[in-house]
């Protein structure tokens, strides 16, 4: 792909060559070994080689990016699979090591050449981190990892059912869980989870050689359990398992009563005498499913329509990454793949080729109301992209993930107001809204299931699938729905497993709740202190990318750094009290 034009900021210092594949090792290493024994003489040289260094990475992150959206959008593609494997078994463990030893390079300028602390303090923090936790026999360990990731969605992306005489994904499956047919969305939910169920060994299998090797990782760099190890390692600077622990209490204390009256309330409204899990998803007035778009080209073109009425500036940027047709991948440049099919990875996400510092956008979009979301969340990832371009330091076009999910999830609830874009009538558009409100705040029991859960496995990682399996259903009945299991446990014992992040990103969940809040934060300044300044809270903040510590990214939205009991009472109040105005 062809490299952007420079700017004084988004520049091209002509160390790295344009054409240079940075997922061969041959071709990178000369520049790995030239960074490594130039001579830095001043502040100014060291301040270079952070540029031609930055300028080396993102040429390597692209190369990877581009494999990694070919291996989830083509699973059943031999070749594109292959190219992958054969990238994270022999080009990743190489440029692990070859980053440790640019990172000691680093540190060492970094002590000879201090640099102004104000810009480059973040930076010089987190490479200090990285060195701390390298160690050389981790290598190995993470690529087997990264092969078990890649086999747990090749296993997930094959899953299908036939039903009613046609053979269905697993994300186009939900549509039926909308249905006002009560026995319909039952052998629908029973068809996807026994598909799931026949998998269950599997995933089962693969997670435990996932823990091991994660603890193996841990106690190599010198922790006692991989808890402590994924705070650092996810340079959790700002807050603590303890922290952590009291979200989790907060949640249970004051979220899930309201999750539970809302239970209670669909119990009565649909008039039936307990929930069952085939339940939670259709209208309680039972009106058919909300159809927002037909494809994912109208998809994108509603949602256009929508952000040029919240922010003309955000739907010049949406409008940059195409029309929504493709279903290639990346091929050609393109920047969307958005339609579910066969063969697809499950989920959703937004990847960044740091070099051409251009988005991608990888969704299964079926129709449905949370494929609205999806699309409004992953656009909110894309702007955050674009508007940190110009950030010359790679290191800082990203944020910490607890800040890079306030812009995704600020979308889904600051579009909220256009979202008849997607629904003609009041009726439909009232119940869309419903549903994000009440999936706001949904949310975080999950979210504190999944933290807590984490915290559980790594702190005891010679656990048995038994004893995993007792520890989930007892946070399940602190945290879940009111829904009655009985006949269908197994099915209530391997929710856990849909949950990718467990995978893929491990202890990459309590982000979500921390951003949520965020999120919830700058929705309430819209309500109070109208759009434009929380648009351009919300601008402003995104930025400045990763080059702030986290507290100061909130600050710069307007936004304390809390996730405890005073802030999560005050926005479930708030999200209490805009849901009693909008009608069930």
């Amino acid at each position: 792909m062809p490299m952007p034009a420079s700017s004084p900021t988004m520049m091209n210092t002509g160390f790295v060559p344009a054409d240079l594949d940075g997922a061969s090792w041959s071709a990178v290493e000369p520049l790995v070994r030239a960074l490594l024994a130039r001579e830095v003489a001043s502040p100014e040289a060291f301040e270079s080689w952070l540029h031609d260094r930055s300028e080396l990475e993102a040429a390597c992150s692209e190369s990877a990016a581009i494999l990694y959206i070919a291996m989830t959008c083509h699973t059943h593609d031999e070749a594109k699979q292959g190219a992958y494997t054969a990238y994270i078994s022999e080009v990743a463990p190489e440029l692990k090591r070859a980053g440790f030893r640019l990172d000691e390079r680093q540190v060492e300028l970094a002590d000879r050449f201090p640099l102004p602390a104000a810009r480059f303090g973040v930076l010089d923090r987190d490479t200090r981190a990285e060195v701390e936790l390298f160690r050389e026999e981790n290598v190995p360990l993470q690529t087997e990892l990264d092969k078990l990731s890649q086999k747990y969605d090749q296993i997930a992306g094959a899953m299908t059912v036939e039903f009613d005489g046609q053979e269905r994904t697993l994300p186009q499956m939900g549509r039926y869980q909308e249905s006002t047919d009560r026995e319909l969305r039952e052998r629908a939910w029973r068809a996807v989870t026994d598909r799931r169920l026949q998998e269950r060994e599997a995933i089962d299998a693969v997670f435990d050689e996932m823990i091991g090797l994660r603890h193996k990782v841990a106690q190599n760099a010198g922790f006692a359990d991989y808890v402590g190890y994924a705070f650092r390692a996810r340079r959790r600077f700002d807050y603590t398992p303890a922290d952590c622990v009291a979200f989790h209490d907060a949640v249970a204390e004051l979220v899930v009563p309201v999750v539970r009256d809302l239970d209670a309330s669909r119990v009565s409204s649909l008039g039936v005498d307990r929930l069952r899990p085939w339940d939670l998803s259709v209208d309680v007035k039972g009106r058919s499913a909300l159809e927002p778009f037909e494809d994912g080209k109208d998809l994108v073109t509603r949602t256009t329509r929508a952000l040029e009425r919240l922010d003309p500036r955000l739907a010049a940027m949406f409008r940059t990454l195409g029309d929504g047709s493709g279903s290639q991948g990346a091929e050609g440049g393109a920047c969307l793949d958005l339609d579910s099919r066969r063969g697809k990875a499950p989920g959703g996400y937004q990847y960044n080729r740091d070099r051409s510092r251009v988005p991608f956008i990888f969704m299964n979009a079926a129709g449905l109301h949370r494929d609205v979301e999806t699309m409004v969340h992953e656009a909110g990832h894309a702007f955050h992209s674009m508007l940190a371009k110009e950030e010359p330091l790679l290191h800082y076009r990203h944020s910490p993930i607890e800040f890079a999910e306030v812009a995704s999830m600020t979308m889904e609830l600051l579009t909220m107001p256009y979202w008849d874009e997607y629904y003609n009538d009041p009726e439909s558009l009232a119940r869309a809204q419903r549903k994000q409100l009440e999936g706001a705040v949904g949310l975080l029991p999950w979210i504190a299931t999944i933290d807590a859960y984490q915290h559980w496995l790594y702190a005891n990682p010679g656990h048995t699938r038994a004893e995993r399996t007792a520890h989930w259903l007892g946070l399940d009945g602190r945290f879940g729905h009111t829904v009655d299991w009985s006949t269908i446990e197994p099915a209530r014992e391997t929710q856990w497993q849909r949950q990718g992040h467990l995978f893929g990103s491990p202890f990459y969940y309590i982000e979500y709740g921390i951003a949520q809040l965020g999120a919830l934060g700058l929705w309430l300044h819209s309500l109070e202190h109208g759009e434009a300044s929380a648009i351009d809270r919300y601008m402003a903040a995104l930025r400045l990318g990763g080059s702030k510590p986290l507290p100061e990214l909130f600050e710069a939205a307007g936004l304390p750094f809390d996730f405890g009991k005073a802030t999560i009472a005050r926005l479930a109040e708030r999200v209490a009290d805009e849901l009693a105005k909008l009608p069930a």
